[in-house]
């Protein structure tokens, strides 16, 4: 019973610790995000050519991945030490969804592109039926598909 006691509070030690670097982590990212919104704001007086609607193009993609970063490292917190699979897949999904806004003209790439995310969404029905997890909210209902 003494060694259960011990992993117990070591265990609550280790998830402190990772907690705060996780926090540090975060703020990091926050001033990362707000260096993006400082170059996103520096193309409001340019004239906006296609170069340079290309890069306000690159630099918001930055930013949002940053912030999923953020959501992700906050998800990670509040569902007590894992990320959900589905939450992984849905991430996976939005970073397909922004490099077909950034790609243009490749045609095959576009085409590879979408069959990922038909793929991506075929899981997502499949681990829905399968009835682990609600997809709505992600809201634990059962057995876990814990990372």
């Amino acid at each position: 019973m003494k060694e259960d006691q011990r992993f117990g509070t070591m265990k609550k030690y280790v998830n402190l610790t990772l907690d705060v670097v996780l926090g540090l982590l975060a703020v990091l990212i926050l001033i990362f995000m707000i260096r993006q919104l400082v170059d996103i704001a520096t193309f409001i007086d340019k004239p906006m050519t296609p170069k340079n609607l290309s890069l306000v193009m690159q630099e918001i993609v930055a930013f949002f991945m940053l912030f999923e970063f953020i959501m992700m490292v906050i998800r990670y917190i509040q569902e007590g030490h894992h990320i959900p699979i589905r939450y992984l897949i849905l991430i996976c999904i939005t970073a397909i969804l922004r490099q077909l806004m950034v790609i243009h003209g490749e045609s095959v790439q576009t085409l590879l592109l979408a069959l990922s995310i038909l793929f991506l969404v075929i899981v997502l029905f499949i681990l829905n039926l399968s009835g682990h997890k609600s997809y709505a909210g992600f809201k634990n209902h059962g057995t876990d598909d814990k990372i």
